[in-house]
């Protein structure tokens, strides 16, 4: 089991969103993220959830939210989970897919929950003007610079720098890592 942190932010601020938006639009990016958890297990905040596009209403989700009685699109797939130490001892791969307090949860949540491998994508461009207050993900970025190592190459596309990390003295599964760079590379 390979836990997986996958993020696009600013470059300098670490913003990943305002308000309940991405402030920039990157298809690349976006089918980027969809090729590289499709198929797997996601685990997503209730805010994102609410965003994601139907392209994912038939992959299997967990929606971490404080609301049991949450009522999630399709029922057969998508589970509300309200006990982020449910994933403690989870069997299988999962795919941390935000938003920014989902992304801290487990940055911060100690060995059985801390992602073995992050996905950390880029954006260089500006950003757009919309309402709302930004939302940046810096306390997992500084977490991110002391407990894990990059490996392999940097990976460019639309402004987009795409880096994958591993976290200090941890194995991870070759498959795992061969998948995401597949996503990354073939566009």
């Amino acid at each position: 089991m390979t836990k997986v942190a996958v993020w696009c932010r600013h470059e300098g601020d670490n913003i990943i969103g305002i308000g309940q938006n991405i402030p920039w639009n990157v298809p690349s990016d976006f089918k980027k993220f969809a090729r590289i958890v499709s198929g797997h297990n996601i685990v997503v905040g209730r805010p994102t959830y609410e965003t994601l596009p139907p392209k994912f209403d038939k992959e299997k989700i967990f929606v971490l939210t404080s609301n049991p009685e949450y009522e999630v699109k399709n029922p057969k797939l998508h589970q509300v989970i309200t006990n982020l130490k449910m994933f403690k001892d989870f069997a299988e791969d999962l795919y941390i897919s935000g938003g920014a307090g989902v992304y801290q949860q487990f940055m911060e949540g100690g060995s059985k929950l801390i992602p073995e491998v992050i996905v950390d994508c880029i954006y260089h461009g500006e950003l757009q003007q919309i309402e709302g207050k930004p939302v940046d993900i810096s306390p997992c970025i500084e977490i991110m610079h002391k407990k894990y190592l990059q490996v392999g190459t940097e990976y460019e596309e639309d402004n987009v720098t795409t880096r994958i990390f591993i976290r200090k003295g941890e194995f991870v599964d070759q498959s795992v890592l061969k998948n995401i760079i597949e996503c990354i590379i073939h566009h």
